[in-house]
């Protein structure tokens, strides 16, 4: 277990090996959950997927055009766990 030091100002400094751990970087945002009984759940918050962050994330890799039918097909064998 890691036991931290509040300043006087209410902050704490994590080691680099707990920054590390959690896949923290200079930058990065943390989550904190309140539990029940004085607990906290502490990760690294991650920014939710978006269809806008997704579209053009191949552009200009390729010149294959896709039809809709492929596109389909490997879609279906992605949620199957298929590659």
């Amino acid at each position: 277990m890691t036991t931290l030091t509040v300043t006087a100002r209410g902050q704490v400094t994590f080691r680099k090996e707990v920054l590390q751990h959690l896949g923290i970087k200079p930058g990065d945002k943390i989550e904190l959950d309140l539990l029940p009984d004085g607990r906290g759940l502490l990760k690294a918050a991650r920014p939710a997927a978006t269809i806008d962050g997704f579209v053009g994330l191949l552009a200009g890799r390729t010149r294959k055009v896709a039809t809709i039918d492929e596109i389909n097909e490997a879609a279906a064998q992605g949620w199957a766990g298929k590659e």
